[in-house]
């Protein structure tokens, strides 16, 4: 793991040293961040699912968010991809292109952060690289988990007459980002606190994940990264199926639903918006007893939104059934 050399930061090995290290002594494979690589060897009988995820100072977070969370952010959000295929996650990667604003007080929290979360999520650092860049800070994580070989939930295996779930609720991310720039200035104090919350600290539902494996419960599966019907889009797609998504059973938190009540406008927003991170899915009709089951065990809401069908792309209707067009189709990298 290198490191260029800036006023503003220790020496590279004196960095390594003291902040990246201590983040992966649970890892023998990581060879105390000693050498160019590290070795992991995946249990029997198990594959590994890689992923890697991008996070840029100005697109994907803002320049003044608390390094903690930015940090914090960054794994969960690779987390949340490796919850999407079921697997159990083992270590991550991270490579850091910091820009010049960055300073040792910066590296500290920011390394606090991936401390906490590695500890609540049971994983450590294994290696990666750190340079430094003219332009904004970059930060990537590449995960890694396990799942039994050849079990991998995917986006490419829903059926039509399977039912459409999503976890938790949705639309609160693009809200909180909203709050944070000061565009939703009518909301009570705890409602944009818990929308900011939700945008800086996404949820990967591991443990759901892993339930629709094991269970055999789910047919399909993502993580919605990119707003629920951009990335039902992307089931759609890759399945060859249709998706029909009723907009009235999508679940919204409570601040969600001040947010809407104050400006109905913002529903396509809601439903095309980023950064949510809940996890995707279609399952049988006969699933329907055992997921609800599922969902009281976790205590987190599962929500039924709608159907998969045999036509092609995303139909989103009203309570009445009338088909609302969507002029945002979900968040764009390009």
């Amino acid at each position: 793991m290198g490191v260029e050399n800036r006023a503003r930061l220790p020496g590279e090995f004196e960095l390594i040293r003291k902040y990246f290290a201590p983040l992966a002594a649970g890892a023998p494979g990581s060879l105390a961040l000693e050498d160019d690589a590290c070795t992991y060897r995946p249990p029997d009988d198990t594959e590994l699912v890689l992923t890697a995820d991008a996070l840029i100072e100005g697109r994907h977070y803002l320049a003044d968010d608390p390094a903690d969370l930015v940090a914090r952010k960054m794994l969960r959000v690779n987390l949340s991809d490796l919850a999407a295929k079921g697997a159990k996650p083992v270590g991550y990667l991270m490579t850091m292109a910091l820009g010049p604003a960055i300073d040792e007080a910066w590296i500290a929290a920011f390394t606090s952060g991936l401390a906490h979360d590695q500890k609540e999520f049971d994983i450590p650092l294994m290696g990666g690289d750190t340079v430094a860049t003219p332009g904004p800070t970059s930060l990537s994580v590449t995960a890694l988990g396990v799942v039994p070989v050849g079990r991998a939930l995917r986006r490419t295996t829903a059926a039509p007459g399977d039912r459409l779930y999503v976890s938790g609720t949705i639309g609160d991310g693009v809200l909180g980002l909203r709050v944070l720039r000061r565009e939703l200035p009518g909301l009570t104090r705890s409602h944009a606190e818990a929308l900011a919350d939700r945008y800086h600290l996404p949820q990967p539902r591991l443990a759901l994940g892993r339930a629709l494996l094991d269970g055999n419960l789910a047919r399909a599966s993502m993580d919605v990264s990119d707003g629920l019907v951009g990335d039902a889009v992307h089931i759609a797609e890759a399945s060859r199926c249709g998706l029909v998504i009723h907009a009235d059973r999508v679940p919204l938190s409570a601040a969600a639903e001040q947010a809407l009540a104050d400006d109905l406008e913002l529903l396509p927003t809601i439903l095309s918006g980023g950064d949510d991170y809940e996890l995707l899915f279609t399952a049988p009709v006969e699933a329907a007893p055992k997921i609800a089951r599922l969902a009281a065990n976790l205590s987190l809401p599962i929500t039924e939104i709608g159907e998969v069908t045999n036509r092609t792309g995303v139909t989103v209707l009203d309570r009445d059934g009338v088909e609302i067009r969507m002029t945002q189709g979900g968040f764009q990298h390009f």
